[in-house]
């Protein structure tokens, strides 16, 4: 009869550690697909210019890009329970704001609650990097994997929640906010059964790393850094304008917030295999793969705006977005020492929420006001993809042609 050894106490904490950081995927995370979902519309009524729709998805990542290098520095200095209660406590601020805004209808005050949630945001793109703290070379790509798959349980809550609250009172997604200020309080309460270890302040003499410049030179870095970019900011570009092309094409509310749902579900179902594919076939590859099918979803989207379309086209972006964020991830996982993470972690979510940003920002000035017709506008968006696609391709080919050292 075979003995199984018992799991050494570091395996049992880095597992441990994934449990915790998949429920907060799951709970706090749900924050996210429901303001995607609603933010552009909300944002449509309120808005003086409906070019400015997505403006509020667009403040969010802002948000998050401002304080990604101050929250890997918090971090790095008192530990990843800190950085994630303050995350927490962004979300709960921000949709209280948001809240009075919607109620006030105010546009001005409703972009600052967006601004400051973007520091939950900032805080959620750490969870990725925190499951990867504790875990061996080996678990380390099942492990972000797996934390990312957190996410498939907030795909079903989020818009479920929009559906419920959406209308539960007499301004409409004023219900909306206030359940997500609920889910960022009762959540914090799960980073109590965080174990990381807090960093330990550098001792005389131990090795510092390499400065943000000589980091950025590395090749590997840099594909890592432009791949995850481009995945995330293309995936964002898209999902913006999509809430605001299904309505505008003579659906419900209720469709988009289905459509939605069926897109951050394939975000996050491949999540239970996309490390195994990793161990498997390298990172690069299934960045590689990841990029493709971001192409297939333009190509589809592009092909008609009946309902099963965006459907389809939606499933496919979030595939895309899976493999090629995951593996990127993984990959810039790969390159880096532990006394240089806290750097190169804020810096990758830089650049990373920085292009998020951008597509935010874009999507909404395509959608309406790049064509005469909502059609028109969404084909502006599906096609801005091509040259960012063209962009990681060609760095990712690059880097697999390099000489190995």
């Amino acid at each position: 009869m075979e003995v199984i050894a018992p799991l050494p106490d570091y395996a049992h904490r880095a597992r441990r550690n994934v449990v915790v950081l998949i429920l907060a995927q799951a709970i706090l995370g749900a924050q996210m697909p429901m303001i995607f979902i609603i933010g552009g519309l909300a944002g449509q009524t309120l808005a003086p210019n409906p070019c400015w729709a997505t403006l509020p998805i667009s403040m969010i990542v802002l948000g998050s890009m401002i304080t990604a290098t101050p929250m890997s520095a918090l971090m790095q200095r008192f530990g990843r329970r800190a950085g994630f209660w303050c995350g927490a406590g962004g979300g709960a601020v921000g949709a209280a704001i948001g809240a009075l805004g919607l109620y006030h209808a105010s546009f001005a005050i409703f972009l600052i609650g967006s601004l400051v949630t973007g520091i939950y945001m900032s805080a959620q793109g750490f969870y990725r990097f925190a499951a990867a703290d504790t875990a061996s070379e080996s678990f380390r790509p099942k492990a972000i994997s797996w934390v990312m798959a957190g996410g498939l349980i907030s795909a079903i809550i989020g818009p479920q929640l929009v559906k419920a609250t959406a209308d539960a009172m007499a301004v409409t997604f004023l219900g909306t906010y206030l359940t997500v200020m609920m889910l960022n309080i009762v959540g914090a309460g799960l980073f109590l059964f965080l174990d990381i270890p807090r960093p330990r302040r550098p001792e005389v003499g131990a090795p510092k790393g390499r400065s943000r410049r000589e980091m950025l030179a590395d090749p590997t870095i840099r594909v890592a850094i432009i791949c995850a970019m481009v995945s995330y900011a293309l995936m964002n570009l898209v999902m913006t304008s999509t809430p605001l092309a299904v309505v505008g094409c003579g659906f419900q509310k209720a469709h988009a917030a289905d459509v939605v749902s069926a897109h951050v579900l394939a975000m996050f179902v491949p999540s239970f295999f996309t490390g195994h594919l990793i161990v498997r076939f390298g990172a690069p590859k299934i960045v590689g793969a990841g990029l493709t099918i971001l192409a297939a979803a333009g190509a589809v989207a592009l092909s008609g705006v009946a309902l099963e379309q965006f459907y389809l086209a939606l499933i496919l972006l979030g595939l895309g977005w899976n493999f090629g964020f995951i593996g990127a991830t993984t990959l810039l996982a790969s390159a880096y020492a532990p006394e240089e993470k806290g750097r190169i972690q804020g810096i990758n979510d830089l650049f990373v929420f920085g292009g998020v940003t951008v597509a935010s920002v874009a999507s909404g000035t395509l959608m309406n006001c790049s064509g005469t017709s909502v059609i028109a506008g969404w084909n502006a968006v599906n096609i801005a993809m091509l040259p960012f696609l063209v962009l990681a391709g060609a760095s990712l080919i690059w880097l697999s042609l390099r000489p190995k050292p």
